[in-house]
C-alpha cells in the first residue's frame, strides 16, 4: 500500500497544535506507518523551496494551525493550498482567528508602539521597530510584513475540513487521521468535530436561574455540580461546540469558547450576549461583564461579524 503524505505548518499561533499532534502518544507510530510527513518545520529541516518543488496536489493532507498575521503565513497557506489535496484548519487559530485574532482591536502602528516602545521591560531609546529588510554587511537580512489584520485560514485559502479546540482534543485528532486513512471523511466543507454544545457533554446540573450578579470566578465559591451561569459566572458552553468532553467544567473551570461555535451559531460571543441578556434582571448584570471582547470574542473575533474594529488612518 502507497503511504499517504502527511504536512503539517504552523502559522500565527501559540505552538500549543504542534504539542498535541504529539499527545497522541504511541499513537504517533501507527499514524507514521499510514503516512510519510512531508513537511513540518517544527520537527524537520524542510526549507520552503523544498515545498515549491513538490507537484501539485503531492501532499495528500495540510494540517494547518495557526492564523495569517504576515505576508510569509499568507504565502505558505497559498502554497500549501496547490500542494495539497485536502487543507484542514487545525486548530482555533485557524479556524476563528483565537487570541492571535484578539489583535484586530488595533492596527500595525499600535501594536509595534506597545511591544517595542511601551511596555515597562522594554528599552529602546532610538525606537527602532523591525523592518521587512535591511542591508548589513554580511548582506541583506529580511522579515515577513506585519499585517493591519489578523485573517482565519479560511479568510485566506478554501479550507476543505475545520477541527478547533485550543489545542483540538486528541482524540478529535486520532478520528481524523482514521477517517483520512480509511477514506472515510465527510462532505467538503465539514467540521470534524460532535454537532452538539459543550453543554451536552457537561455533568453540571442547569436550573435556569435569573442572574442578578456576574462574578468572576475566582470569587465563586463552586459547589462542582450547579451550572455556573446559575451560580453568576460568565460560561461559553452553550455557544460552544462540543468535542472537548467539557474538559474545564469538569475541573471547576467555566468553557472559555476555544472549540469554536457550536451548530447554528452563527456568531460566538453575539450568541452568548444574548443568552445573558435573557436571564439578566437588569442592565446592571450586563454591565458587570468585564472585558467583553475578551470574554465573549476570546477565540472567536477575527471570524465573527465584527471581526475588527474600525481604525481612522
Amino acid at each position: 500500500m502507497n503511504k499517504l503524505k502527511f504536512a503539517f505548518y504552523w502559522g500565527a499561533s501559540c505552538g500549543g497544535c504542534e504539542i498535541a499532534v504529539l499527545d497522541i502518544n504511541e499513537k504517533i507510530l501507527e499514524v507514521i506507518t499510514l503516512a510519510d510527513i512531508v513537511f513540518w518545520p517544527v520537527a524537520m529541516d524542510v526549507k520552503y523551496k523544498e515545498v515549491e518543488a513538490m507537484a501539485d496536489n503531492s501532499i495528500d493532507v495540510c494540517f494547518f494551525n495557526g492564523a495569517v498575521r504576515t505576508d510569509e503565513q499568507e504565502h505558505m497557506a497559498k502554497l500549501l493550498r496547490k500542494k495539497a489535496k485536502t487543507l484542514v484548519a487545525f486548530g482555533s487559530c485557524a479556524c476563528d482567528g483565537c487570541v492571535i485574532g484578539l489583535g484586530n482591536l488595533w492596527d500595525k502602528e499600535t501594536i509595534f508602539e506597545r511591544a517595542y516602545i511601551e511596555t515597562p521591560s522594554t528599552k529602546n531609546p532610538n525606537a527602532v521597530y523591525p523592518k521587512t529588510s535591511i542591508t548589513t554587511k554580511e548582506g541583506k537580512l529580511t522579515l515577513p510584513r506585519f499585517y493591519d489584520t489578523v485573517k482565519t485560514l479560511g479568510q485566506t485559502v478554501d479550507v476543505d475540513y475545520f477541527l478547533s479546540g485550543c489545542p483540538p482534543p486528541v482524540p478529535l485528532i486520532l478520528q481524523a487521521v482514521e477517517a483520512i486513512s480509511k477514506n472515510e471523511l465527510p462532505p467538503k466543507g465539514s467540521i470534524l468535530m460532535p454537532s452538539k454544545s459543550v453543554c451536552d457533554e457537561c455533568p453540571r446540573e442547569k436550573k435556569d436561574k435569573k442572574l442578578d450578579k456576574l462574578k468572576r470566578i475566582y470569587e465563586l465559591q463552586d459547589d462542582q455540580e450547579s451550572c455556573f451561569w446559575d451560580q453568576g459566572v460568565i460560561c461559553m458552553g452553550p455557544a460552544t461546540r462540543a468535542g472537548c468532553e467539557a474538559q474545564c467544567p469538569k475541573v471547576n473551570m467555566p468553557c472559555t469558547g476555544c472549540d469554536g461555535p457550536s451548530p447554528g451559531v452563527v456568531d460566538q460571543g453575539a450568541a452568548i450576549i444574548s443568552a445573558l441578556a435573557s436571564i439578566a434582571t437588569n442592565d446592571e448584570v450586563i454591565n458587570q461583564a468585564v472585558d467583553p471582547i475578551g470574554t465573549f470574542y476570546k477565540y472567536s473575533l477575527a471570524n465573527s461579524i465584527l471581526r475588527r474594529r474600525v481604525i481612522k488612518k
